[in-house]
């Protein structure tokens, strides 16, 4: 999967209210079921230690620990959780991608940041978005 990935230096957090039972890979809870389809969804997976600093990561463990997901929200508050602020390595898709695709760009913005010698931090934050009349699949990896 052929895909621009860019520095991102996300200012303002990106919060979330979250969800007791997430599925980040459920399509038809994350798009509604023919309701307004604008609502956006995060998630935060967490990467065992010996998964983020490997040029071929064994996919199947990829993306194995959801941390956390919900709806996005406004603003901050009480029982929110968030993209933080900070530097990012951002690619997207103007789709909803499935489960092996994103597992897939996670892989490729991984060994991206790992050629420039970046040193990739153990989370990925999943967003999906509705935008311009069409899906938006996003993910963030925090470098330093």
């Amino acid at each position: 999967m052929e895909t621009e990935i860019h520095q991102l230096n996300l200012i303002t957090p990106l919060y979330c209210i979250p969800d007791k039972t997430p599925d980040p890979f459920d399509c038809g809870a994350i798009k509604g079921s023919g309701s307004v389809p604008g609502e956006e969804s995060i998630f935060c997976f967490e990467l065992d230690e010996d998964l983020f600093f490997n040029f071929e990561p064994d996919k199947n463990r990829f993306l194995e620990h959801l941390v956390f997901g919900g709806k996005a929200a406004a603003s901050g508050g009480k029982g929110r959780t968030e993209i933080p602020g900070g530097n990012y390595l951002f690619a997207q898709k103007r789709e909803f991608l499935g489960k092996e695709d994103i597992i897939n760009l996670a892989v490729e913005i991984q060994m991206e940041g790992l050629w420039q010698r970046l040193k990739p931090g153990k989370n990925i934050y999943l967003r999906y978005l509705y935008e311009d009349d069409s899906w938006v699949t996003q993910l963030f990896r925090p470098y330093f």
